[in-house]
């Protein structure tokens, strides 16, 4: 995991300068709604927007943590969203950072682009409090709105105040609310990939399986009767303080706990790791209540997949790696593998066998076009080729950030010339080879080898620097066991045959296999 994390360190994109203002506290006002952050620059805007009515939080930290003019605050976050490549995914719960734009802006990026264009309608964000007035011990933003440089974003009254009607540890603060900075650090992101989402702002005073149990009620109670398209955010930085090369230990270690789905694993995870004597270490997740929250709620709404979308610590960007904050995005969302027609099969294996012929002749890849969300639908793609029955390249692209066609031919490609284990393929050998594809699903943590299936499971282990992958056909292939399966695997990542008893990082993964 670590190695992996260090492969999803972010850049911090644009430095705004950003200067300190003095900002009013909430007041009772009546303002007009922009309607899309766009209109928030606008001036005079283009219709009359509607009024708002009712209790409006200022913004409390914009000038300081992110930029107070509306066209540079929206510049800086588009151009953080526009370096990021969405994934295969519709969360149904998010974990992304809060802290200035200029650290953790870009990680933040990761996860809420996840959100474009999805339609959602509200936006639940939960928070753990920073500073006094503490919530006691779970305080939501029930009227109003929240305002920011973009304009003000609506709260959603009804579910606010069904949350407080559901249990009285949950009440109505406001002053809770006013200065805390983890809710509002959010919104700017949120206004600019969801412009119509309403949001129920929520802290929590306490993170003790009483009260995390207590909110995880309320909102599972609330939400089964809710019409509208939902989005669970937890807002939360991880490791504080520790140095550079202890927090990537630290993070790595709330990640993949995180990446289990199993709220228990990171509760206990997070415990040992701050008795460990970490230098400096105050905490491995600022909001550890909100994140089991979300991974509870969002588990009961039919997630069953968790998918770490970015990493990075402050020392990226400062450079200085004596004391750092890290920042992670998580997405918690349902996969369901594709439902491929055979004749949508067979258009792929013919997609990929003219992408090599057209390759291979002209050193081009052939143009495609479809209108099948399929096809275009993101997807992690392996392309096997064999000759006259032996294996003659085989390459793949795990990640689900490419359209699926455009993976199938890129894969191809890769297969036919890139294999290191092979001399690149001639095309006089074009019809001597048989194609196969494989569909990835997500990488899914395993836990215990029990539960790796033979025939079902890809897997993919990860230990000391070394890496390797094996698809899910290849044990039936080669009639292997799971131990022997297991062996083989650490054989691949270039490790001796009996690393896998040696706890090192394994996931699992399903394929949609086919080929001609």
């Amino acid at each position: 995991m670590q190695a992996r994390l260090r492969i999803l360190h972010l850049v911090c994109l644009s430095a705004a300068l950003l200067t300190a203002c003095a900002v009013p506290a909430s007041t009772t006002v009546t303002v007009p709604l922009t309607g899309t952050p766009e209109a928030a620059i606008t001036s005079p805007p283009p219709t009359s927007p509607p009024l708002l009515s009712g209790r409006v939080r200022q913004a409390a930290v914009a000038g300081s943590w992110y930029p107070n003019d509306p066209a540079t605050l929206t510049r800086l976050i588009d151009e953080m969203l526009a370096t990021v490549e969405p994934v295969d995914g519709e969360p149904i719960g998010l974990i992304v950072p809060h802290a200035g734009y200029i650290y953790s802006g870009p990680t933040a990026a990761t996860g809420f682009r996840q959100l474009e264009g999805v339609g959602y309608d509200v936006a639940i964000i939960v928070a753990s409090d920073h500073r006094p007035p503490v919530s006691q011990p779970i305080s939501v933003w029930a009227e109003g709105g929240f305002a920011t440089p973009l304009g003000v974003v609506p709260v959603d009254v009804e579910l606010a105040q069904a949350l407080i009607s559901a249990d009285k540890r949950i009440k109505s603060d406001p002053a809770a609310h006013e200065e805390e900075h983890t809710i509002e650090i959010e919104l700017p992101f949120l206004q600019r990939v969801c412009p119509d989402c309403t949001i129920v702002p929520i802290l929590m005073g306490r993170d003790d399986e009483e009260t995390i149990q207590a909110l995880v009620t309320a909102l599972l109670a609330v939400l089964q009767n809710v019409d509208r398209r939902v989005v669970l955010i937890a807002s939360s930085d991880l490791s504080h303080y520790p140095s550079y090369d202890d927090a990537l230990a630290v993070d790595s270690a709330t990640l993949a706990a995180i990446e289990t789905f199993e709220p228990a694993r990171v509760r206990e995870t997070l415990g040992k790791m701050m008795v460990k004597g970490i230098p400096n270490l105050v905490t491995c997740a600022c909001s550890e209540g909100p994140i089991l929250v979300v991974m509870h709620v969002a588990k009961a709404l039919g997630a069953d997949t968790a998918t770490v979308l970015g990493y990075a610590n402050s020392g990226d960007v400062s450079g200085d790696h004596s004391q750092v904050v890290g920042y992670g995005s998580v997405m918690f969302w349902h996969y369901e593998a594709p439902a491929l027609t055979d004749t949508q099969r067979q258009e792929l294996l013919k997609l990929a066998r003219e992408t090599i012929a057209e390759y291979l002749k002209t050193g081009h890849t052939p143009g495609y076009e479809s209108t099948d969300p399929l096809m275009n639908r993101r997807a992690g793609v392996f392309v096997t080729l064999k000759e006259r029955g032996e294996l003659r390249g085989c390459i793949g692209h795990t990640r689900a950030d490419l359209p699926l066609y455009r993976a199938v031919q890129q894969m191809a490609i890769a297969a036919a010339t890139g294999d290191p284990r092979f001399p690149p393929l001639k095309p006089e050998e074009i019809d001597d080879i048989s194609i196969e594809i494989s569909i990835l699903s997500p990488m899914r943590r395993v836990t215990d080898l029990e539960q790796i299936e033979v025939g079902t499971h890809g897997l993919v282990i990860i230990k000391g620097g070394h890496q390797g992958l094996l698809l899910p056909q290849v044990p039936v292939e080669q009639g292997w066991g799971r131990q022997e399966y297991l062996a083989n695997l650490c054989l691949k990542a270039g490790l001796t045959p009996e690393c896998w008893t040696e706890q090192p990082t394994l996931y699992s993964f399903t394929a949609v296999v086919f080929g001609e």
